[in-house]
């Protein structure tokens, strides 16, 4: 009987609404992997459309927490962050990378830090560059447009842009030193929006019907569907189909609830979908 794969997500906990670890704990293990987690901080909320949330760092804690773990001596397969707080965590997270990356293991890095040409109001240029050197350590990181502007210096285009500008964004992406890259938030046509999947010679568009709205924690269902498809052994390119097309129908699904969108996307009741596309 194979081994179970366990993968370590590392992100913050919002406690109410759905995004970063209490995104990623149930769709990972929906896939099949154990999901092993390593908070980065704690918030009431999450910081999109909530005010007087409150917000705890978890740093101190991270490293008494990895040194346990060294000592138990347990295989992991993948390794997935998400959203970190500070210059601090950054380096944490390449020494946890050379610590824990196993044999043949995979670093998928998310650069949590913006979106619409804009960076989160914690952040700025320099962490940017921070993060930048972080995705140099990972195997595949998933950037939006945004974050990918900031990371490579190229300019921000929301929209009009064609595929040699794509094309130059994950080039510059992969100057960073990621074998494999996946960018989110990718349109050519009106209605149609999805992601770019490249594992340094080839590039796929995989696309679905654009759903209008801003709906929170989206991009955390997709990393996770995307993490979970690949450790069950799909190429890039069929589990960014699947990280997509499952996203979407989250967002379906919350949109035909009249889900209030700032509380997240229901993921839960369309995990069952999930699992069926990781069974095909």
């Amino acid at each position: 009987m194979k081994r179970q794969k366990r993968v370590l997500a590392i992100h913050d906990i919002s406690c109410v609404g759905r995004c970063s670890l209490t995104v990623a704990l149930p769709i990972i293990s929906a896939s099949g992997a154990e999901c092993s987690i390593l908070p980065t901080s704690v918030l009431s909320t999450h910081t999109g459309g909530f005010e007087g949330f409150t917000f705890r760092d978890l740093s101190d804690e991270i490293k008494p927490i990895t040194d346990h773990w060294k000592t138990l001596n347990f295989p992991i397969d993948a390794i997935y962050t998400g959203y970190l707080g500070s210059f601090a965590q950054i380096e944490m997270m390449k020494e946890i990378f050379a610590d824990f990356r196993g044999e043949n293991g995979l670093v998928c890095v998310d650069p949590v830090m913006g979106d619409n040409g804009r960076l989160y109001a914690l952040f700025d240029e320099e962490f940017a560059k921070g993060m930048a050197s972080l995705c140099g350590k990972a195997d595949l990181i998933m950037p939006n447009l945004t974050e990918a502007s900031y990371m490579t210096g190229l300019p921000y285009k929301e929209s009009g842009y064609d595929e040699d500008y794509i094309l130059a964004v994950l080039d510059a992406l992969h100057g960073l030193g990621a074998e494999k890259v996946v960018l989110t938030g990718v349109s050519f046509a009106e209605g149609k929006l999805g992601a770019a999947a490249s594992d340094g010679k080839n590039v796929s568009y995989l696309m679905n019907n654009l759903i209008e709205g801003y709906y929170h924690g989206t991009g955390d269902v997709f990393g996770s569907a995307l993490v979970g498809a690949l450790v069950n052994g799909f190429p890039l390119k069929e589990a960014t189909r699947i990280a997509v097309d499952y996203t979407v129908a989250c967002i379906r699904k919350t949109r035909d609830a009249q889900t209030e969108p700032r509380y997240g996307v229901c993921f839960e009741q369309v995990l069952p979908e999930y699992i069926d596309m990781l069974k095909s």
